[in-house]
Formats: structure tokens, C-alpha cells, sequence
């Protein structure tokens, strides 16, 4: 696939570049701030571009800034957040999308990427239209406590489906971490979409509204 990545570590940057090309993928660009990042995906836009939340001129949320703008501008690019940090107001933005449905996006945390086949998972799931969030991140969301009361009636295997719904995994996937049936999981999510009163949701996808409704969105 075609790659852009954005980070202002010249290091991590060509590291990754170089690891990238090595597993079969094309890197368009490499740059170190989101003025460039736009500039290159206006150019020739790629399947997934890589960025890094804290980048030039200030080193605060440029770069998932420009994220939010990619995917405005450019809705068919996958966008992967990797970073060390955790930008509450526009990680949230990033995962409902314009439209309420996180379609090709993901947000992993750095220092928690510690299989390289993990990283390139998560990769391949936002190049195919799919989500890629590091529990922490779903943590950290969920703790601006708008939540809780969608959740006080699941149970607590409800409650760890829906935690890897909110990952981006898919019900094979779900039965596999969990070590239970796939048919487990599919009773499972009908219980939480019965549950969160999302038994009727015409035009819209209930597994994404189950998670906004996790994440207090």
C-alpha cells in the first residue's frame, strides 16, 4: 500500500520508513510537520497516512489536527494516529467522523506497540475501511464519565465485547482474544444493542452507535 508518514522524529521517521518498505509498502512521503503532511496528501494522497499528534510549530495537536483535516478533505485515506499521547477532543473527533460512522481510522499509542505484526495489523485493518485503537485510548475516552450510565446494564462480559468493538475488532476476532464461540459474541452484541436501546437504528450502524454510546459521544 501507498503510505505517508508524519512525525518530527527524523529517527522514528526513517525507521519506520525503512521497516514499511521492507514488509512490500510504498512510502509517498516522509515529513516532520503537518504543513508538509497536508502538502503531500493534496499530491498524491496514499492509503493510509501515519502522524504523529505533536508535531512543528508548537508541538501540541498539529498533527492530529491535520488528521481531522485529511479526513475531511480526502475521505477515502486511512488515517493511523501513532503517538505518545492521548489528545482527548480531537481523538474523539476522529473516531465519530462527520458522519457518526469511524470508517479507516486508528490510534495507537507509541511505548504500548510492542509486536511489530501488531503494528502492521492495526495498519492493514485502516487501509480496508476498518478501526485500530489501543485499549488506552478507549480508557482514557471513556473516563471523561458521560458513559456510564448507557453501561450500568451490561454485564461484565458485555461490557469487555463491547470494549473490543470499540477497538475495532470484528466478532471473529472478539471471539478469539476472549477465547470464547463466535456465536457467544454474536449473543453477546445482540444483548448490548438490546440493552443500549439500539434494537431499531435504521440508517445507521448500531455497532457504531454502541460504541459512541461507550465512549460518551
Amino acid at each position: 500500500m501507498r503510505l505517508i508518514l508524519a512525525d518530527d522524529s527524523t529517527l522514528l521517521r526513517e525507521g519506520l520508513a525503512r521497516l514499511l518498505t521492507d514488509e512490500g509498502h510504498r512510502i509517498a512521503a516522509a515529513v516532520g510537520d503537518a504543513e508538509a503532511l497536508l502538502a503531500a496528501v493534496a499530491a498524491e494522497p496514499p492509503d493510509v497516512a501515519v502522524i504523529d499528534v505533536r508535531m512543528p510549530p508548537d508541538h501540541r495537536d498539529e498533527g492530529l489536527r491535520a488528521a481531522l483535516e485529511i479526513r475531511r478533505r480526502w475521505p477515502s485515506v486511512g488515517v493511523l494516529v501513532l503517538s505518545q499521547y492521548v489528545e482527548r477532543r480531537y481523538a474523539t473527533e476522529l473516531l465519530t467522523g462527520a458522519d457518526g460512522a469511524p470508517e479507516g481510522v486508528g490510534y495507537l499509542l507509541k511505548d504500548r506497540v510492542v509486536e511489530i505484526e501488531e503494528f502492521l495489523d492495526a495498519l492493514d485493518r485502516v487501509a480496508t475501511g476498518r478501526t485500530a485503537f489501543d485499549p488506552e485510548v478507549v480508557r482514557q475516552l471513556l473516563t471523561r464519565g458521560q458513559a456510564a450510565h448507557h453501561l450500568d446494564r451490561l454485564t461484565p462480559r458485555e461490557r469487555a465485547v463491547l470494549g473490543e468493538m470499540a477497538q475495532g475488532h470484528t466478532n471473529a476476532a472478539i471471539a478469539t482474544r476472549l477465547h470464547v464461540s463466535r456465536s457467544a459474541v454474536e449473543k453477546h452484541v445482540n444483548a448490548i444493542f438490546t440493552k443500549l436501546d439500539l434494537t431499531s437504528a435504521e440508517g445507521h450502524s448500531r455497532r457504531v452507535l454502541a460504541v459512541l454510546r461507550y465512549l460518551g459521544v
